[in-house]
Formats: structure tokens, sequence, C-alpha cells
């Protein structure tokens, strides 16, 4: 079991920290400063792990930081919940879940992150901006078709204009962020030779999914909040559903699993087949989602392309 490991509790301003292998407490500011007084309390005795819970753009800087420097282990915040829980933790501040996150690590006896792509960051901030303009269209699209006054319709249509030319900008600066990695570049053209996933979707799964190629079938679809959860208890038999994962990499897998049950020879033939076996449409679509996402890990680990099956 590991003992000397660290817990980081993130918010907006400070960084709680707590070492299990002392009991040493602290707390730092969030800020390039707090993050340098954080490198020197931890001093030279290196740390078996520091872990700490996603929290969107809070802890960004902390990874930028330390990525490469620490043993960091990014941990799901309501897992890292339901583990103080299972000890018996009913209180919650930002100290006592810096201790808890550190008694997370040695008990489940995580292992470090692998170091990512330095581009990530980038690519997710410019992923979230088209996303949010994607949305902004579909609002003013919507907008237009009720509108009867000329000024508001000419409005509209300016802005309309104008969010596409932004979102043109927008894929045109992932694309170029993503190719400056030719690990990345290669990746891209392999799932867009898989019929149905276009390039911009491709795109939105290598952001989603930096990990892809590097897991087997059931972490990734377990990890694309696909894989069908199990409920049976005695002699009482429940459906299976899916939950958790990563909405945004489920929702980048929508419209290509659409797509496909039309167009991809192999995914048509499964889809089909469900129907007719009487699975309603979401169930059979649901299980392209997962078979593309598989699909899309598998050859990209064997690094090849696309080939339709043969008879």
């Amino acid at each position: 079991m590991t003992n000397d490991t660290i817990g980081i509790d993130i918010s907006k301003d400070t960084l709680d920290v707590h070492r299990l292998s002392t009991g040493a407490a602290a707390q730092f500011a969030n800020s390039a400063a707090g993050q340098r007084a954080l490198r020197r309390w931890i001093g030279a005795h290196m740390p078996d792990l520091v872990v700490y819970e996603a929290t969107g753009a809070y802890h960004a800087a902390l990874e930028r930081s330390f990525a490469g420097v620490l043993p960091l282990v990014k941990v799901n915040p309501l897992q890292a919940r339901r583990f103080a829980q299972a000890r018996g933790t009913r209180a919650k501040t930002d100290a006592v879940d810096a201790r808890a996150l550190a008694m997370m690590g040695a008990a489940l006896d995580l292992l470090p992150d692998g170091v990512g792509d330095k581009n990530q960051p980038k690519l997710k901030e410019l992923q979230v901006a088209r996303t949010a303009l994607i949305k902004e269209r579909t609002r003013l699209l919507n907008r237009l078709k009720t509108q009867t006054i000329a000024l508001t319709k000419r409005q509209t249509k300016a802005r309309i204009a104008q969010v596409k030319r932004q979102i043109t900008e927008l894929e045109s600066a992932l694309l170029s962020l993503l190719k400056e990695c030719p690990k990345r570049a290669r990746a891209l053209n392999i799932l867009c030779s898989i019929p149905g996933l276009g390039r911009i979707t491709a795109v939105a799964i290598l952001i989603e999914c930096p990990e892809i190629g590097t897991m087997d079938r059931k972490q990734i679809a377990s990890l694309a909040g696909l894989a069908p959860m199990t409920r049976q208890s005695g002699q009482w038999l429940g459906k299976a559903f899916i939950q958790g994962g990563r909405k945004f990499l489920r929702d980048a897998l929508y419209m290509p699993a659409l797509v496909a049950a039309r167009h991809n020879p192999d995914l048509r033939q499964k889809y089909q087949t469900m129907i007719k076996a009487g699975k309603p449409a979401k169930v059979a679509l649901t299980a392209l989602m997962r078979k593309l996402i598989e699909l899309a890990n598998a050859i990209v680990r064997q690094d090849r392309e696309w080939t339709p099956k043969t008879a």
C-alpha cells in the first residue's frame, strides 16, 4: 500500500493539501505563487502520489504546473465522495476532503496518470468555445423563424453569419493544433477512415478521449458511459442501463451512429438485426455508439485504417 500520498482539494481560490505519511496539512492560493509555495512545501522528498479531483477550469493550472513533475492522479469527484462516506466521514470541508483524497490514493493503490499532450488544455478550450457557438447558432436559427420585423431579422442574420465564421475559425485552429502532434495527426486520419465519422467528430473524439488506443474494449466503453450496467438481486432481474462516463464523448458519437446505421455496412447490419429482434431503436442506436468507439479504439491501437469485413 502506498503511504506517502498527498491529497489536494482544489477550489477557485485555494489549494488545501494533506500529506498522509506525516499528517501535515496546509493551504495555498490557487495561483502561480501558491503553486510555487506548494512545491517548496512538498520539498525534496517526492511523494508516491498526488491525488486531486477533476474540478473543471480550477484544476487546469495545477496540471499545467506539475504534469511530469509530480505523480499526479486525477479522480472522479463522485467516487472520491463515496470513498469518504464508506470510511464513515460525513463532514465535508476542504481540509477533510484533502485528507480523504490522500487516503483514497493509498487505499486503492492508484497509479499516476500519464503525461498528456501539452496542447490538450488549448484543444479543450477551443472545443468548448465551438460547442457554445453551435448551440448559439441553433438558437438564432430558431429565433429567426418567429421574427417578423425586418430590423430584427436583419440583425439575427448578421449574427448567424458571424457565428458561422467564428465556428470555421475555431475548427481551423483545432485541426492545426492536432496536426502539431504526429501521433494525434495519425489517429485523426485513422478515425476519419471509419464510415460515418467525419473530421469534426474525429477531432471531438480525440479531444474528449485522449486515451483512445491505449485501453481495451470494456475500458473504452465504460469511459464513454456506454457499458450496460446489469441489475439483479436474488430472483429479481432488472433492465440493464448505461450511466456515467464522459457525456461530451457520448454526444460526439450520437450523430455518427445515426449515419453509420445507414451507410456503414458492418454497423448497418448489426442495427437492422437488433431492430428485427424487437430491440427499441434507442437501444440499437446506443449499441452502435458503443461499437463505434470500440472500433475507433481498436484500429487506433493497431495503427491501421478501417477496412470493410470480407465475406
